[in-house]
């Protein structure tokens, strides 16, 4: 069979994976020199602890075991089973972890609820002051900026495999009949269109103009190295109000009596951090969903996160070396791991992940590959 596959963020680069893996050729075309959006921008993070329970839980866990295959294939992607840690302060962020804990999935999460002295045992970067912490023994963390460019190359180890970047695509056709703008027409047995936040176009025209997927912008930023291991992930409490996984009257509780700082709430800020393979650590984010986005980053939540991460930490923060925003796609069914939609004879678009993008792609590959019977 040929495969053609638009797109080469994480969740293109999966689906190029797998074709390959089944003996398929396949061609993956890319209109930026490598992928710069939001495969790149994000926490590297396998994050599994927040999922919400059925579907998008068991995508994450299967994800997490096919990257850790994977990982352990190419080691450049600097996969690792660190697990994360989201300490609590008080009753009320106590009760939401304990909620969590109680969960019938509690064990297939790896959660565990910890004392301060057991987290710091784990993570020992971890001094400040904390009534208890989340662990979840499930997380992994691989390097975002350059987890493509490691499987990219791998595939072109297989002579099944092409990559043709700086090329955009222009017509899709039925059959599977795709044409770039340089004029060159690739004719392949099924085409998949992984285009990210690119959603206005071609994708317009293919899919229609009521595609239920929507943008979402984010900030993030990265330090200078921290001069000591983060063992794990870190999340704070905030995480809590973010993830489907933490909903119970223990989190309305915390909602009606402890809100957000207002830069937090105005923001839709949680903090995530991981450490990266040069000892920096990736920190954010801020969640924006009103159109048109703002053109320029934002001091304050920066400022938020730097107080919060200091707290956690005991410590002062590293130098910070860059700031970025980003913007993915994201269903708008919080029920729907993914928007997987047949627009042609042979053609399927597959779209809005959102954050679990970076997460769940190697399963939603598969299950495309397994859907359309590759």
């Amino acid at each position: 069979m040929r495969v053609t596959v638009v797109g080469a963020g994480v969740v293109g680069t999966m689906h190029a994976w797998h074709a390959v893996e089944r003996g398929h050729q396949v061609v993956q075309i890319e209109r930026e020199a490598e992928a710069r959006g939001a495969s790149l921008r994000n926490f590297g993070q396998i994050w599994v602890s927040g999922r919400a329970g059925g579907e998008e839980l068991a995508a994450a866990l299967r994800a997490r075991e096919l990257w850790e295959g994977i990982g352990g294939r190419v080691p450049a992607l600097g996969f690792r089973p660190n697990g994360s840690l989201t300490p609590v302060r008080g009753p009320l962020e106590l009760a939401v972890a304990e909620a969590a804990v109680a969960r019938a999935d509690a064990a297939t999460r790896g959660y565990k609820l910890l004392t301060p002295g057991e987290a710091r045992a784990l993570n020992p970067a971890l001094r400040g002051d904390f009534t208890a912490a989340l662990y979840c023994e499930r997380d992994a963390a691989v390097e975002p900026r350059t987890a493509q460019l490691a499987l990219r190359a791998e595939l072109l180890k297989s002579p099944n495999y092409t990559f043709l970047p700086g090329r955009e695509v222009r017509d899709v056709t039925g059959a599977g009949t795709v044409r770039d703008d340089h004029g060159d027409t690739h004719h392949a047995d099924a085409v998949v269109l992984c285009t990210g936040a690119w959603l206005g176009g071609l994708v317009r025209e293919l899919a229609g103009p009521d595609l239920p997927v929507r943008r979402v912008r984010l900030q993030m930023m990265q330090t200078d190295p921290l001069g000591e291991a983060l063992t794990t992930s870190v999340a704070d409490a905030d995480s809590f109000r973010y993830y489907p996984a933490y909903a119970s009257a223990a989190l309305d509780e915390l909602n009606a009596r402890q809100p957000q700082p207002r830069i937090a709430a105005e923001h839709k800020m949680q903090l995530l951090m991981v450490q990266r393979a040069d000892g920096g650590l990736t920190i954010g984010d801020t969640h924006e969903y009103e159109h048109p986005f703002a053109f320029d980053t934002v001091e304050e939540p920066y400022e938020h996160l730097t107080g919060v991460v200091e707290s956690l930490l005991g410590r002062p923060l590293p130098r910070v070396r860059h700031r970025w925003a980003g913007v993915y796609a994201q269903c708008t069914d919080p029920g729907k791991v993914v928007h997987r939609q047949q627009v042609h004879e042979g053609v399927w678009l597959v779209t809005g992940p959102g954050g679990r993008g970076m997460t769940c792609a190697p399963a939603i590959a598969e299950t495309t590959a397994n859907e359309l019977g590759w």
